[in-house]
């Protein structure tokens, strides 16, 4: 690589072997000789979308006035009281935009025979903001805000979305509404709903190309062969040519790759030996604790941002009705149960504890894209990340006051340390309209029941009393 005639890597180099393929992160390689350093990802946000069920303690009266949701204070510098479910968040406080009291109206029931369906509508409504049409055949909703991200700026990466899950699908749908309104966040249009992947080994093999076809990958399986060795040559050839930072930045990504890589066979081969697992069920590749499966799906997300594999990603968190319990969170009740919590102040606290403990794992993540550079800016500077619900108080299944936060900079776009509380009555597609305008969609103006536009800060010297209700 000859530096000084101006050659240089190309940002979509891929280092290919026989059935693998890997992509690598920005490296001063890419840089173009004697000129200044141009963010790779100027002109694009990165968007992830992480979908909650069930709503969450503070979208009850009663937990709202306890501000176990939204904080007590409107604009910046909020505070975090003992008991709010942002607590564990407050380390990335500056890479917080809470967003509180917005509706998604169109997951309520429109006629009789929906009423009950709440359960079965909520994850199709919460990035389309479209009322899912009653229909175990032809389904029908909208396109989601991903979809639309991925038209615009994902169509020269290798994969323009990416569609995974933390939850395993154990429920049967309801209420006359296909299994796809359930389990699908994604929506390429209203009649193409994206299924999501739930083992990491199938994520790391469709960011890695691994293998041709299933033969090919048991094959290599079979061998006990790392992704990496495939491509080692190419690799061994390429470090010839790069300076020390790149060797070391190419070093460490490559380590990440193999102990994550590490991290899933030793998944699969404790769940394959034999000995009783806590969720008998669930295939080999799914670990038997939710966190650690959330861990492995960040970590894969982190490396496909990292590597420009995709720009635009949606993660399940989790599914409504799931009885899953989290006796990490200090109460054995299962998630679904506990979100019947009767209005009973006690029942809304120990509701109230499961939530906390969920949206901590998202700290995890927020780490993670905070110490992933890219040039001289991280990766959580780069990207919007979405977490959210469409139900609020599911005791009541109701669809008012729903948890929405987003979190990272857009590239500026978003301020953070910021919390802004919607008038009564705002539809969440509201954000979502100027979300997508910040993040380089200055034609869009309509979502679902969007009625106009949410400003995503506060202009300085506007005081808190001026703002919400």
């Amino acid at each position: 690589m000859n530096f000084i005639t101006g050659k240089h890597l190309s940002r979509r180099t891929f280092l290919r072997g026989t059935g693998a393929s890997v992509a690598l992160p920005f490296m001063d390689a890419m840089t173009p000789a004697g000129r200044m350093w141009r963010d790779p990802a100027e002109g694009f946000t990165r968007l992830v979308s992480v979908y909650e069920a069930m709503g969450c303690a503070g979208g009850n009266d009663w937990g709202d006035s306890q501000h176990l949701f939204a904080p007590a204070k409107v604009g910046r510098d909020f505070e975090f009281t003992a008991d709010s479910q942002l607590k564990p968040l407050e380390a990335y406080r500056d890479y917080l935009t809470v967003v509180s009291q917005t509706d998604c109206r169109m997951a309520e029931p429109f006629r009789a025979e929906e009423i009950g369906g709440d359960h079965d509508r909520s994850t199709a409504v919460f990035l389309t903001q479209a009322h899912p049409l009653q229909t175990e055949a032809d389904v029908f909703c909208g396109k989601s805000i991903d979809q639309i991200h991925a038209d615009r700026f994902g169509q020269e990466t290798a994969l323009p979305s990416l569609e995974m899950t933390a939850s395993r699908i154990d429920r049967s749908c309801g209420y006359n509404y296909h299994c796809a309104y359930t389990f699908s966040l994604g929506w390429r249009n209203a009649t193409d709903p994206l299924p999501p992947i739930l083992e990491p080994r199938a994520v790391f093999e469709q960011l890695f190309g691994v293998g041709k076809s299933a033969a090919d990958r048991s094959a290599r399986l079979r061998r006990n062969r790392s992704v990496l060795d495939w491509i080692a040559s190419e690799m061994a050839d390429l470090k010839k040519q790069l300076g020390a930072t790149d060797r070391r930045a190419l070093d460490q990504y490559v380590t990440y790759i193999r102990e994550l890589e590490r991290r899933i066979e030793l998944v699969e081969a404790q769940n394959s030996s034999g000995e009783e697992r806590a969720m008998p069920e669930a295939p080999s590749g799914v670990p038997d604790r939710w966190d650690e499966h959330m861990e492995l799906m960040f970590d894969l997300q982190v490396l496909a941002l990292q590597a420009d594999v995709t720009r635009v990603i949606t993660l399940v968190a989790g599914v409504d009705e799931e009885n899953r319990a989290h006796p990490e969170s200090g109460t054995n009740q299962s998630w679904h149960g506990a979100s019947h919590h009767g209005n009973v102040p006690a029942g809304v606290m120990e509701f109230n504890m499961i939530n906390t403990y969920r949206l901590s794992q998202m700290a995890y993540f927020l780490e993670k894209m905070k110490n992933t550079m890219e040039g001289d800016v991280s990766l959580l500077d780069k990207t919007a990340i979405v977490w959210g619900s469409s139900m609020g108080d599911p005791n009541l299944h109701n669809h008012r006051r729903c948890p929405l936060i987003l979190m990272g900079k857009a590239n500026g776009a978003l301020e953070g340390n910021m919390h802004l509380r919607a008038p009564q009555g705002t539809p969440m597609a509201n954000v979502f309209v100027s979300l997508m305008q910040a993040i380089g969609h200055d034609d869009f103006r309509h979502l679902g029941d969007s009625t106009g536009e949410f400003p995503l800060s506060l202009p300085r010297g506007v005081a808190a009393s001026q703002v919400g209700a």
